[in-house]
């Protein structure tokens, strides 16, 4: 299959390019900075742009991985994110529809679940357990509020047009510090992030296969992406009081493994995702998990996520490069 990839300079296109072709697909990247799995140069914001290279590539399927992300929300302007994430959403699958495609794939994000209310702690039955079918949805953000409008188009194009459009958001994979949270850092806190909210960035790539080639047998579902959780449900109160009681349970040997580390477990988990149905509608389960971060530990292995405190997004660093870009 001739697979269009947005995104394809980026962190998750560089595993999902390869992942595609390994596949058997035709993968023609595109996105605005250059890339070794970039063919196309341009934005998606740009509809003459997206038509030729449907026509000239011949695309018969879309993942739309490429987007404006919450750390650019200090570079961009909001217009860029609704120029990107919205508009360059709606010019991809209409003309996704328009050359006869029959699937679509949206890269979402776990993000725009996250209200007010969710952000500031645990809920009135403890932990916020994370399902698609969570609501209301009020992102908080503008990155937030673009990712769900995105959603909406996709959910559109399905509705009038019949195309098969999958939302895949996806927990945090990405190798750097995280922006916000500093204590504890590094390996740790990604490491803390396997119980409730990530996963590796060849999982995500795994899970966007998986959805390519289910897309036609379910036609239009959101799902998210994670590890799973060695919780259940009943565990959310505990969860947001004293989470290292319930990781003993579930995990006895965790403690001691931390601690040889110098590391420390969370002492509250506030919401956890749940990929039930990526797991059960798509047949994809994240390979990294908890027990696997811990396996690792006891074997003083390798960890087994990528943590690269000085990655930069290309587009980051070609605008601190490229004058001719700031």
């Amino acid at each position: 299959m001739r697979v269009l990839l947005t995104g394809s300079s980026g962190w998750l296109g560089r595993y999902l390019a390869p992942l595609l072709t390994k596949a058997g697909h035709r993968v023609t990247g595109l996105d605005v900075v250059p890339g070794p799995h970039t063919q196309l140069l341009g934005t998606v914001a740009d509809r003459m742009f997206v038509e030729r290279a449907f026509a000239d590539h011949g695309i018969e399927a879309v993942i739309h991985a490429g987007a404006l992300h919450k750390p650019d929300i200090a570079r961009y302007p909001r217009q860029a994110f609704i120029d990107v994430n919205v508009t360059g959403t709606l010019n991809l699958i209409e003309t996704a529809v328009a050359a006869g495609n029959d699937r679509f794939l949206f890269t979402s994000t776990t993000s725009l679940m996250v209200r007010s209310d969710v952000r500031e702690g645990a809920g009135p039955e403890g932990a916020w357990w994370m399902e698609e079918d969570f609501a209301p949805l009020e992102p908080r953000n503008i990155y937030g509020i673009t990712k769900l409008a995105a959603e909406q188009a996709c959910r559109l194009a399905h509705r009038e047009h019949g195309i098969a459009a999958l939302i895949l958001r996806t927990g945090r994979f990405f190798p750097e510090d995280d922006d916000t949270h500093t204590v504890p850092s590094g390996e740790n806190l990604k490491a803390n992030e396997f119980l409730n909210r990530r996963l590796t960035v060849e999982d995500a790539a795994a899970a966007h296969l998986a959805a390519l080639e289910a897309a036609p047998a379910i036609g239009c579902d959101t799902f998210i992406l994670s590890a799973s959780p060695p919780f259940a449900r009943a565990d959310a109160a505990e969860l947001a009081r004293d989470a290292r009681a319930v990781i003993a349970r579930y995990h006895p040997e965790a403690a001691a493994l931390y601690a040889r580390r110098g590391w420390v477990l969370p002492e509250r988990i506030e919401r956890v995702y749940d990929p039930a149905r990526a797991e059960r509608r798509l047949g994809w389960r994240a390979e990294t998990d908890f027990a696997a971060v811990l396996a690792a530990l006891a074997a003083e292995a390798p960890l087994p996520f990528a943590h690269d405190p000085d990655y930069t997004s290309p587009i980051i660093a070609q605008r601190e490069t490229d004058p001719c870009t700031n």
